[in-house]
């Protein structure tokens, strides 16, 4: 079965037709995937000659997402009634309207076109879209959008589009040996041929980390403690942490692929106090160990291998009974 249906490509398209305007989001604390597919249903919209306006709560910490800052805003433009009723809301790599983050604007009413790729989500009340957990990024399904809606991408896009996929498979190394996987390739393949660099995007996302991202990954490994045999690695970053060494991000991926690589290790945590009482969380795993379930437990959500939540409490409090839900499917 194809990943983009038919009928996927003609809902989306559908949908452009009935609005007149657009309000593009993606979720809070944007990655490459959700900046990506932002831009790629933009594109996509640009072609049909449809406005729109590019939103996003933030902030942009990453580094290698900090050049497209300038293209989005989070303050929406005033809209009235009549305006509303023709604007369509795309909301890119989530589905809920509480990931969005703190923008002054009442989405609800909105018709919604979602497209995401994580497999705990579900549409919003009589929204439409395209919610796939086995594609690896929500950039990969934009393209096969594009695609199947306009032809190939050009050049610009394609390197948004390839850099979107590369952030959320890890540059490919989380795939598996599916057909789904297969497709990804065959499409990452099409993507070069129509301009995306795979060396200059690698070093996009890997090179240029700010110092104080060294300092903390270093204070963060060393805070790291074992548990459940050693199967769980759990570190965490403290208030006075972000203070100090945190304002200008934090390299995760490379933190998880550390801890991961730890023999006898399953599974890795990593917890964030942002508030005297409120936590975000990201969980990472190898083969066998759906992370999403325990995510799931603390209001969060994602896929079997990557997941995150956000939370009201403490991180002495949230480590142990993390450590117990993890416990139950380990």
């Amino acid at each position: 079965m194809s990943i983009i249906t038919q009928q996927d490509s003609d809902s989306l398209k559908e949908f452009i037709q009935i609005h007149n305007s657009f309000i593009i989001i993606g979720h809070k604390e944007p990655d490459g995937d959700c900046i990506a597919s932002c831009l790629g249903l933009a594109a996509i919209l640009d072609h049909f000659k449809k406005p729109y306006q590019l939103l996003s709560a933030g902030p942009f910490k990453r580094q290698e997402i900090k050049k497209y800052e300038s293209k989005f805003t989070d303050k929406p433009e005033f809209m009235d009634t009549q305006e509303r009723n023709n604007t369509g809301l795309f909301i890119a790599d989530c589905s809920e309207i509480s990931r969005l983050g703190d923008i002054d604007f009442d989405f609800k009413g909105l018709d919604i076109f979602v497209v995401d790729h994580h497999k705990t989500s579900g549409l919003p009340e009589n929204a439409k879209g395209c919610i796939n957990g086995e594609a690896p990024a929500a950039a990969f399904l934009v393209q096969l959008f594009y695609e199947s809606l306009i032809g190939p991408l050009p050049n610009e896009l394609a390197q948004i589009i390839f850099f979107g996929i590369c952030t959320d498979t890890g540059f490919f190394r989380f795939l598996t040996s599916t057909p789904e996987a297969q497709e990804v390739f065959n499409a990452a393949a099409r993507l070069t041929g129509y301009g995306a660099d795979p060396r200059k995007t690698y070093n996009e996302i890997n090179n240029g980390k700010p110092w104080n991202t060294r300092k903390l990954l270093g204070l963060l490994l060393s805070r790291a403690e074992r548990h459940l045999s050693g199967r769980l690695i759990i570190t965490y970053e403290t208030q006075e942490d972000t203070h100090k060494l945190g304002s200008e991000g934090r390299d995760s991926d490379a933190l998880y692929q550390l801890l991961l690589s730890t023999k006898d290790v399953e599974a890795a945590v990593f917890l964030r106090q942002d508030t005297p009482t409120t936590c975000t969380g990201g969980f990472r795993s190898l083969d066998k160990v759906d992370v999403s379930i325990v995510a799931s437990k603390f209001g969060g959500g994602g896929h079997k291998n990557a997941s995150g939540m956000s939370c009201e409490g403490r991180i002495e409090t949230l480590i142990p009974s993390i450590i117990k839900e993890f416990a139950r499917i380990m």
